[in-house]
């Protein structure tokens, strides 16, 4: 290979180099390898100041670029754009690498052709009781990911990828922060993308210790985390990642169509419908009473409060605790910080109008009363509460509604199931049960928007605590919506006998709500 075309490129991003981009450059610089195989591409944010140093010791073994991104995953991805050399070599500037990690990357491209990409190990620095909980807590993660995950195994502080497949995935997204790394392996793998993990190649990573700094580190990844799935892309890829918990709950923090909910309940409970426990009837009255008056109030009060009193633990056992119950400590308030970060910055988008994914279709403009997707005999859904409701958008006028609810509790005509259309009851004659749907002939608005709600008794699977209503997969609204007359649409009918057995396994208790997707 002619010293014109590289076999690398190491790409080294100069933000958050904690004092430690020296030391990481000498590790370059002390390679084994011929010089020739291998460009240095070092991307110089607009806040560091080290210019003359860096230039000295550099030299003219390395290429600067300066780039206006402030973020690191920014700068890798605008060094992308500048690298000549067939294969991208990621790192971070808090990372040395040991002098034969390039040899021993040419041996892998050798020896697994298979493989599109791969990460290097992982060995931590420490230097305070901080960084080595630090490391206990990201050195298992890593580990998890490099060995047992099925394809989250880009490790930015070492991974080599082709540069072909590197574009062909959409590379690094600098607006998603370090989540850019689970979307950008998500993607290679749903594209049949092979990435490794070279073991035997070494980077020595510092660990800073600092809570502040790990703070801003979660808050970088909740946001792009956030971000993303306030796009709704359907790239491939994005149905491999996980839904947190969190964001299925966002859209039970919407007083007014709490409100309606309310209304709802209300009127179905004074029906004589649905309650056999007068205790269980009262939590659920006290519930939409809160959502419909509180919203996610107390849902973010919690949250915070069980970020201090972590963060206060966490900040006693650094001086008095073990190293492992530190790290367990550790772990809890990181775990107790992302939630409450996930739950502010989804209000902030929610404010900002930036909440746009429409789970159960691109007609509902807002849902509450929903669990978390999950899926069975062949379908994807969310289980609804007893209650719940969702605000439509259509023309103005008539419109049929077609709700995808597959039986999977018992067939939907037994359930007895109610509708109800800006609180008045749908007329049940104008209401089509088929098999794994119900579609509804209603007038809407001239503002085509309004809040369908439903009502109906309490499901609980065994082993299973929450309150179930219907499977809902999507809602579609239009005048053209085909309507499910006395049998089922053509693109369900294939999924009888999945659908059948998931009724037969549920009514025996079997009903698997473990075989969950999105499992980091």
């Amino acid at each position: 290979m002619s010293p014109e075309r590289p076999v690398f490129s190491v790409i080294i991003p100069l933000e958050y180099h904690r004092g430690q981009w020296e030391q990481s450059w000498l590790g370059w610089a002390s390679q084994t390898a011929e010089k020739s195989l291998y460009e240095i591409i070092l991307v110089v944010p607009p806040d560091f100041t080290a210019h003359d140093e860096l230039r000295a010791l550099a030299g003219d073994r390395a290429r600067l670029e300066f780039t206006a991104s402030e973020h690191d995953i920014g700068l890798c991805a605008f060094g992308a754009t500048k690298a000549r050399g067939s294969y991208l070599f990621f790192t971070e500037s808090h990372c040395r690498p040991e002098p034969d990690v390039i040899e021993l990357c040419i041996r892998a491209i050798d020896n697994h052709p298979d493989w599109a990409g791969f990460s290097c190990r992982s060995v931590p620095i420490c230097h305070n009781r901080l960084s080595e909980a630090e490391a206990a807590m990201y050195q298992a993660d890593i580990e998890f990911g490099m060995k047992v995950h099925p394809w989250r195994k880009v490790l930015d502080q070492c991974f080599v990828t082709r540069r072909d497949v590197y574009w062909e995935c959409g590379g690094l997204r600098e607006e998603l922060g370090h989540f850019a790394e689970w979307v950008l392996a998500a993607a290679y793998h749903a594209r049949g993308h092979a990435i490794g993990y070279l073991e035997e190649a070494c980077f020595h990573h510092y660990y800073i210790g600092e809570i502040g700094e790990l703070k801003k580190f979660t808050l970088d990844f909740v946001q792009g985390e956030i971000r993303y799935l306030s796009e709704g892309r359907r790239d491939p890829g994005s149905e491999l990642l996980e839904i947190p918990v969190e964001w299925s709950e966002w859209a039970g923090f919407d007083p007014p169509l709490a409100r309606d909910v309310l209304k709802v309940f209300v009127r179905y409970s004074l029906s004589g419908r649905g309650w056999k426990q007068p205790g269980e009837k009262l939590r659920a009255l006290v519930r939409w009473v809160v959502l419909a008056t509180l919203g996610d109030i107390p849902t973010r009060a919690a949250a915070r409060l069980t970020v201090v009193y972590a963060r206060a633990v966490l900040a006693l056992l650094t001086v008095v605790g073990s190293s492992e119950a530190t790290a367990r400590s550790m772990r809890c308030y990181i775990a107790a910080l992302i939630r409450l970060q996930r739950l502010d910055c989804i209000r902030r988008n929610r404010r900002s109008g930036g909440l746009i994914a429409r789970p159960l279709g691109n007609h509902v403009l807002a849902q509450i009363g929903f669990h978390a997707l999950e899926s069975s005999a062949g379908h994807t859904f969310r289980w609804s509460e007893p209650q719940a409701a969702v605000r439509i958008k259509g023309a103005p006028g008539r419109n049929t509604i077609h709700v995808q609810s597959p039986a999977l509790r018992a067939p939907l005509d037994r359930i007895g199931t109610h509708f109800y259309l800006d609180g008045a009851p749908v007329d049940p004659d104008t209401i089509v049960v088929g098999r794994d749907s119900y579609t509804l002939s209603l007038d809407l608005p001239p503002s085509g928007i309004a809040t369908l709600a439903w009502a109906c008794p309490v499901l609980r699977g065994v082993g299973d605590s929450r309150r179930l209503g219907l499977s809902i997969v999507a809602i579609d609204v239009g005048r053209d919506v085909p309507e499910a007359g006395g049998g089922r649409p053509a693109s369900l009918a294939k999924k009888d006998s999945g659908l059948s057995a998931a009724i037969r396994s549920f009514q025996a208790g079997r009903f698997d709500r473990t075989s969950r997707p999105f499992r980091r």
